[in-house]
């Protein structure tokens, strides 16, 4: 959806109703499979099975095996709803060929229609479904919402993320909004706009670049209103939002910010909970565009006809803001590209909540067994990082390295897995 929004910006073309409202009916649909696996596949395991339990059990199947096959089943189901919608309208689930300049590449039935209007009813219930599991489980459990709002994992940030003329959540188009460790807007800009305020810092250690906002500056890894980190995710967009588009998961939204205690939120762990209400609002806002008649009118394409130049597109990938930019000649060829993704965007802030976990939990005298390490990996799961998109390796483990210095600076003890 980045690319296509670039592409429609580098031909100077504007899609149709129809063609938009398509694009961002194939998006809420990639939503909410994408969080629905993030929840259940991820998140869950640390919560409903514990984040010390038994690593053999920690996993989707220990979860299934303690909420019933029969919410597995559901877990499946709605996920395969979502992909079917996917491929419905753009060709395929994963790797969609229907966006090109301008529009969609082919208009939907009416039959397609009602049969995303039945799918979307269900995915609404189903996401009420998991916002009451986690209701019932995680913050009825003290333990838990202990964890979530302790320091361990807060880290007070910039935050970044799209939203709509009435500075609503969306996923698909907006501008982008940036609010301080208060709460207070700082910036507001058009995609077109963002070289303006975000750079890119470098360290020899790593391939991957560091964004920072650039009228703050990088100030190093320190988090705080005088630094240039900013986190971008569900959290974040919730956080720069003044609220949902949708009723029910404003009520939601409302709910959450009561009980983290105001706006913004900055608990690392609520990123989980805030994919949840962002799950009820894409099957809700899915919902509302299957009952839109207009998006079966087979017009779903402005053809090009401006001589193509340079465009940015920006849209809120599940993990966060997500930009493409191009330059291309004047046949169109790509002549450069610049992408960040949400993973780069909140690599600096995930270096700094890693450590904040590891220093808060690994302490003097305390055996550091593998449920501590696991509650360490736990602040760069929130994040729902995509490692493989932002350096293009697919490790396809967890490597993890802790080394346990002493307050001299002698290391005491190095504990680690999956390296290689």
């Amino acid at each position: 959806m980045a690319s296509c929004k670039a592409t429609d910006a580098v031909f100077h073309v504007d899609p149709p109703p129809a063609g938009k409202k398509l694009r961002e009916a194939f998006y809420c649909a990639h939503y909410i499979h994408s969080h629905i696996a993030h929840f259940y596949a991820l998140a869950a395991p640390d919560f409903v099975m514990g984040p010390t339990s038994d690593p053999a059990q920690r996993n989707i199947l220990g979860v299934i095996s303690k909420v019933g096959l029969q919410i597995g089943g559901e877990v499946i189901k709605h996920r395969a709803y979502a992909q079917s919608i996917q491929a419905s309208i753009a060709g395929k689930a994963t790797h969609p060929v229907g966006g090109i300049p301008g529009g969609m590449s082919k208009p939907i039935t009416e039959e397609q229609r009602t049969d995303f209007e039945e799918k979307a009813k269900s995915c609404v219930e189903f996401s009420k479904f998991s916002l009451k599991l986690f209701n019932d489980v995680v913050l009825a459990n003290k333990d838990y919402l202990n964890l979530i709002t302790g320091n361990i994992y807060t880290m007070k940030s910039y935050y970044m993320g799209l939203v709509d003329n009435n500075n609503k959540i969306n996923f698909y188009d907006g501008e982008v909004r940036v609010i301080d460790p208060e709460g207070k807007e700082v910036y507001k800009f058009k995609p077109a706009q963002y070289l303006d305020y975000v750079a890119e810092h470098t360290e020899p250690w790593s391939y991957l670049k560091f964004p920072f906002l650039k009228k703050v500056g990088w100030k190093g890894f320190v988090e705080g209103k005088d630094s240039g980190i900013y986190r971008v995710s569900p959290l974040a967009r919730l956080n720069v939002a003044d609220g949902m588009a949708t009723p029910l998961a404003q009520v939601e939204y409302d709910k959450l910010f009561k009980t983290l205690g105001g706006k913004p939120a900055h608990a690392t762990l609520a990123f989980h909970w805030a994919r949840l209400v962002e799950l009820l609002y894409a099957s809700e806002r899915l919902l509302e565009l299957s009952r839109d008649k207009e998006i079966t009118d087979p017009k779903v394409r402005t053809i090009p006809t401006a001589t193509p130049d340079e465009g940015v597109g920006i849209v809120e990938a599940p993990r966060g803001t997500l930009i493409h930019h191009y330059q291309t000649d004047k046949n169109g060829i790509v002549t450069k590209a610049n992408l960040i993704v949400a993973t780069a965007h909140n690599y600096p802030a995930m270096h700094m909540s890693i450590k904040k976990a590891a220093q808060g939990l690994i302490k003097k005298s305390k055996d550091v067994k593998e449920g501590l390490l696991n509650m360490v990996e736990m602040a760069f799961r929130a994040y729902d990082p995509c490692s493989a998109c932002a350096t293009h390796t697919l490790p396809g483990q967890m490597p993890l390295e802790v080394v346990i210095y002493n307050s001299r600076g002698e290391v005491i003890e190095t504990l680690s897995q999956n390296l290689r």
